[in-house]
């Protein structure tokens, strides 16, 4: 494939962006390098990168659909009881066992990853270009691929967060669009791959009770968006049948991160905070919040009202998260972010800046993925 032909597709370019990316992400592990960054590696290799965390809880969940008579979940992999795996839903699961012929369980995580990573970011150039939401989309998207060091490590990893911000997007498109059976229909599957996606609903009403109440009539396709609650209501029924409690993902153990009042995250003595180093959490809710500012004043077109209210949605949902992985559990947001913020963050000087700190978000997803490890001794249950 020549330069030309990179220059002349964007989509090809984006996707060979996102593959390198990984791939240099990847380079240290491919190639078991003993130090990075003065950080002792000898023991490392590809494996390191499928122990991440979530990666193989996933697997479980594709090698047994929560059937509590499995054999494998009775061996209490991980050391987790079964109804933990309640709390890592279907649809990213589903993606690994059609991919696992091939490639197996452990790299059809990554692989997985990667498919839908691809997929969003050409989404979201498209995105940007059908609603002319930015004078420079190729620039922004691939700002959009380096912004966050959280992210490129999501998106390199066995993660559903991809997955998720695709069907959140496409969820958005269509309702923009006005084609809310399948704004409806993406939501559903969004809320198949993480609970949080189920804000779509409230945001959505939001913005038709307030910015559609002028018309004072009711458009009946309205009622498509009752599929993202369906949605839930589907994996729930999943649990029902197999785990014999409707409920189960409220059973899953700690694994319900939303305390009131906000701003509970600042607590050192909770168990997934453990710190009180939040430093990082609190530009976290000045840029998004700055985000909400902005939207809230810029009334210029239905996309950026439909933003400002899942905005508004997701970051009151996100203030009252009491887990340290605030950076992971914000990124549905992120894109809705970028496009606010398209005119500085396609400028020259940003863009210096970003460049020059790109090391630094190497080392930085390197670090992470080097803590953020399951302890898997015996791979016999993964593979």
């Amino acid at each position: 494939m020549s330069l030309n032909t990179l220059y002349k597709n964007p989509y090809l370019t984006l996707a060979a962006a996102t593959v390198i990316s990984s791939l240099i992400l990847w380079s240290p592990f491919i190639f078991k390098a003993i130090s990075i960054n003065g950080i002792n590696t000898k023991d490392v290799s590809f494996q390191t990168i499928e122990k991440n965390w979530d990666g193989p809880l996933y697997i479980i969940v594709a090698k047994t659909w929560y059937n509590i008579k499995d054999p494998l979940l009775k061996t209490t992999p991980l050391g987790l009881d079964m109804k933990y795996y309640a709390a890592h839903l279907p649809l990213y699961p589903l993606s690994l066992t059609l991919l696992a012929p091939i490639f197996g369980y452990p790299k059809s995580t990554v692989i997985s990853t990667l498919i839908t990573s691809i997929l969003l970011v050409c989404f979201f150039y498209y995105f940007v270009t059908r609603f002319k939401l930015t004078k420079k989309p190729l620039l922004l998207s691939i700002v959009f691929l380096f912004l966050t060091p959280r992210f490129l490590v999501t998106r390199s990893v066995g993660s559903p967060e991809p997955l998720l911000i695709l069907l959140v997007l496409l969820s958005i498109f269509f309702f923009i669009e006005n084609k809310y059976i399948y704004s409806g229909l993406f939501g559903a599957l969004a809320v198949l791959t993480k609970t949080p996606a189920f804000l779509l609903f409230p945001a959505y009403c939001l913005y038709l009770s307030i910015e559609e109440y002028r018309s004072k009539k009711i458009n009946t396709q309205w009622f498509w968006l009752l599929l993202i609650p369906a949605g839930l209501l589907v994996v729930f029924g999943i649990y029902h049948i197999q785990y014999n409690d409707f409920f189960a993902y409220f059973h899953s153990g700690d694994n319900i991160h939303l305390v009131f009042p906000p701003f509970s995250i600042f607590n050192y003595q909770k168990p997934w905070v453990d710190t009180a180093w939040l430093e990082d959490v609190l530009f976290i809710f000045f840029f998004y919040l700055m985000a909400l500012i902005y939207l809230f004043y810029d009334k210029s077109s239905k996309a950026k009202r439909v933003f400002f209210y899942f905005l508004l949605v997701f970051f009151i949902s996100i203030i009252s998260v009491q887990h340290r992985d605030v950076s992971r559990y914000s990124l549905p947001m992120l894109p809705l972010a970028l496009i606010t913020f398209e005119d500085f963050l396609t400028s020259k000087k940003f863009l210096l800046v970003l460049i020059l700190l790109l090391p630094a978000i190497y080392f930085y997803a390197w670090n992470f993925m080097l803590y953020n490890i399951a302890p898997i001794a015996d791979w016999t249950a993964f593979l």
